[in-house]
């Protein structure tokens, strides 16, 4: 029983020391792993860490694909707005 409690108590000063190197959202993720630390098995932090990592993480794909679509409006507006001037209208 104590054992346990030894271990739990390390791995989650671990955790929580991890959680201090990290920022933004991530810290979120790691607090969640914490709490599945303090209430299961240890090895299960790993894999409750890391999902809450890849949730916040997006690809360089995706970001590509983001700033595309958000060029792609921001000319669209531009052209809606050229269009409204011609028709003596603001925009």
């Amino acid at each position: 029983m104590i054992d346990r409690l030894i271990v739990r108590s390390a791995v989650l000063g671990v955790v929580l020391g991890a959680g201090l190197l990290l920022q933004g959202c991530v810290v979120g993720a790691v607090v969640g792993g914490t709490a599945a630390v303090v209430g299961g098995a240890a090895k299960a932090t790993g894999a409750v860490v890391g999902a809450g990592v890849d949730a916040v993480t997006t690809s360089d794909e995706e970001t590509r694909a983001r700033r595309e679509r958000e060029q792609r409006d921001y000319e669209r507006e531009q052209r809606r707005c050229e269009q409204r001037q011609r028709q003596g209208k603001t925009c």
